[in-house]
């Protein structure tokens, strides 16, 4: 699969709300209604301005970005249909370049969990909710 990388401008967020929509609703199924429609509100004004985002594209469309606050990563989805062809993968390496040293995961998304886990980072502490304070435990990994 021939893939590009490129850094985002606003111009993208209504195509990373639509690949963090698609992403989400296969991987986040423990989340609420409530709480996806709030956070998928919040994408383009709030999430997706406070970070540096990547995206990868396949054929010139956007299946993929990564958000960064070093050394933090602060999101990486990829759309549902590109999941396991490395793209994921392809994302985080571009953030360990840049330095990226630290991620926070769901608990319940034992998928990203694994993900993380096998490309050396280990679960380094927990919060009972997230950063907003909803009951979605987090778990903290470094590297």
């Amino acid at each position: 699969m021939h893939y590009g990388i490129r850094m985002a401008s606003a111009c993208d967020y209504d195509m990373l709300v639509a690949v963090w929509e698609r992403s989400v609703l296969a991987t986040h199924h423990f989340l609420a209604q409530e709480d996806f429609y709030a956070i998928k509100r919040l994408l383009p004004t709030l999430y997706l301005p406070s970070v540096n985002i990547y995206v990868v594209t396949v054929d010139g469309k956007i299946v993929g970005f990564i958000g960064l606050s070093i050394p933090n990563i602060e999101m990486l989805f990829v759309d549902d249909g590109y999941q396991g062809c490395g793209l994921g993968s392809a994302l985080l390496n571009l953030a360990l370049e840049h330095g990226a040293t630290s991620v926070d995961v769901n608990e319940q998304n034992q998928s990203a969990l694994q993900f993380y886990l096998s490309k050396g980072f280990r679960v380094v502490g927990r919060d009972d909710t997230d950063g907003d304070g909803r009951p979605y435990p987090i778990l903290h990994l470094s590297r």
